[in-house]
């Protein structure tokens, strides 16, 4: 148990080590990859479905030329009771888009948040194009309303947009907005009117940028472009598009940018090979889904259908939304252990209507659920304590003979009937459930400014308090966190050890290093760290009373 312990503190210090050179730490900047282009064209025509892994590409299909503002364009407002958002006629992209039921940051003066702000016309997301997304021509939309206003849950809305484009083929757009969802259905109707076939290139595309919010998590988690495709989750960094684009193809069932609380996507219906394509840096993205080459002869329609959802990323709603946007909600290798969790967490606030407190009882939860097996493990390390004298005798006895030393020490612990390991398993038994509880704590948007108590108003951010002195660095005092610190040292000091005096002295840094790596964690990972210690301590209490009976 003691080479154990000592492992685990040198693996914890090694951790702490790389995790500052990785997130705090800023790379030194790589210069871009100067790649040969080919057609968008040969990219998108005769695909056959891929492995979703993303590949870089020698293509140029997402290059844009600058489109002027058209003055006589109008903007279409839409007000449902979940968001605002501003679409224009000329090309039919989101201007705007805010959710009303979350703000930018705690202070309710920073206002709603705001997934979508830009101008530009041909950077505005969702962008439907008929030429692979090379944005040369933005269809110029006629709207039948100039406003679309839902008022209840239950309501719907529809909005068609008319387009001609110079060759005279039609686009009918039409938008579906309803009162208790964030999804968009988005479908276009292109007809030829021509004499002639026509070959088309429908692609919708998206520009995707950092959402404008502060988020103490942000850093530890993945922001960027993500897909779902062929059954798999496809998360890519903004590093690695501005290496050169990245192509995926196959079955894909959305594509979009997510970071930890946040996601804005298309859902592409189609049943073809799609191909997605990744192009930009690390400040933009963009994004295009196409559909390939396709013949319209004369007087002939085709029909191109998408879901648009701009919206928080919480699994509950996303399950709602279907289409596969759940998987966003990816919580790594312990994501089967993360989710029930999760509901855990949320069947508890149902009833306490406060995350604090459904913490702490996630946090009883489960240490009841294993306090049987941790119970064990600290009476064997107690009885392993007072075994150490005669551990001792036998190592001086037998320190020129390892082989019969180890057989005696053996049978030693089988005449006093003590298990070796018998502190340690329970301690690895409960390490996945421990991440996957941390992984829920860091990422749950469930936790973004929901307050528990006192100074701390947001379980996302770490824990300050202000004392009137600005503290360097920290700019509060991490009175939750100190507290934490003190809990785990009294739970080490009253923990049973049969360390050496350089393996304890190793231990009693332990403390010191979990709360200088705690400090800038969210307070609601350090309320369930501190809770934890406080039932350890009461368990280790009763079991020193026991033994003393």
């Amino acid at each position: 148990m003691d080479l154990f312990r000592a492992f685990l503190a040198i693996v914890l210090s090694f951790l702490i080590l790389v995790g500052y050179q990785y997130f705090f730490v800023k790379p030194v900047a790589e210069q871009p990859v100067v790649k040969e282009t080919v057609s968008s064209q040969e990219q998108g025509a005769g695909q056959s479905t891929a492995p979703a892994q993303p590949v870089v590409a020698s293509q140029a299909s997402n290059s844009m030329v600058a489109v002027p503002v058209n003055p006589d364009a109008r903007d279409i407002r839409i007000d449902t009771p979940l968001y605002t958002a501003v679409i224009s006629e000329q090309g039919g992209g989101f201007k705007s888009f805010v959710l009303k039921k979350y703000r930018t940051d705690i202070e309710l003066e920073s206002g709603p948040m705001q997934l979508v702000l830009t101008q530009t016309p041909n950077t505005l997301p969702v962008l439907f194009s008929l030429d692979n997304g090379a944005g040369k021509v933005l269809p110029m939309f006629t709207a039948e309303n100039d406003a679309v206003v839902i008022t209840d849950e239950q309501e719907e809305a529809v909005l068609v947009m008319q387009a001609t484009l110079d060759d005279g083929t039609k686009i009918v757009r039409t938008l579906k907005f309803r009162g208790n969802t964030y999804l968009i259905d988005d479908t276009y109707q292109v007809e030829n009117v021509g004499g002639n076939p026509l070959q088309i290139s429908p692609a919708m595309s998206m520009i995707h940028k950092s959402f404008s919010h502060a988020s103490a998590t942000s850093r530890f988690l993945f922001s960027g472009p993500a897909a779902y495709v062929n059954g798999e989750l496809v998360e890519t960094k903004p590093k690695k598009i501005a290496e050169g684009p990245i192509i995926l193809q196959g079955d894909v069932s959305w594509s979009g940018y997510v970071d930890n609380y946040f996601m804005t996507s298309i859902v592409p219906k189609s049943d073809k090979t799609l191909v997605v394509s990744l192009q930009g840096n690390e400040e933009s993205v963009r994004t295009v889904i196409s559909e390939g080459i396709e013949t319209l002869g004369a007087g002939e329609t085709s029909e191109h259908a998408y879901s648009i959802y701009f919206g928080p990323k919480k699994l509950k709603i996303l399950q709602a939304t279907g289409g596969e946007l759940a998987k966003a909600v990816n919580f790594g290798w312990f994501d089967v252990l993360a989710k029930p969790m999760l509901w855990l967490l949320n069947f508890f606030y149902d009833y306490t209507k406060n995350y604090g407190i459904a913490i702490i009882l996630v946090t009883v939860l489960i240490k009841a659920v294993f306090w049987p097996v941790t119970q064990k493990g600290m009476k064997s390390m107690k009885n392993m304590q007072k075994l150490q004298p005669k551990v001792a005798k036998l190592k001086e006895k037998f320190k020129d003979d390892p082989a019969k030393m180890n057989q005696e020490m053996m049978a030693m612990y089988k005449t006093y009937k003590v298990n070796p390991v018998g502190g340690c398993l329970p301690m690895v038994i409960q390490i996945p459930f421990f991440f996957a509880l941390y992984r829920v704590l860091m990422a749950a948007i469930e936790l973004r400014h929901a307050p528990f108590m006192l100074w701390i108003n947001d379980l996302s951010a770490p824990d300050r308090l202000w004392i009137g002195v600005d503290i360097p660095y920290l700019h509060g005092l991490p009175v939750l966190t100190l507290l934490m610190g003190a809990s785990m040292y009294l739970q080490q000091k009253m923990t049973p050890t049969t360390a050496d005096p350089t393996q304890a002295r190793v231990m009693q840094f332990l403390p010191i290093i979990f709360t200088f790596m705690f400090i800038n964690f969210a307070s609601g990972l350090v309320l369930y760290w501190f809770i934890n210690n406080l039932l350890s301590i009461l368990q280790q209490q009763l079991i020193n009373r026991q033994s003393k009976a």
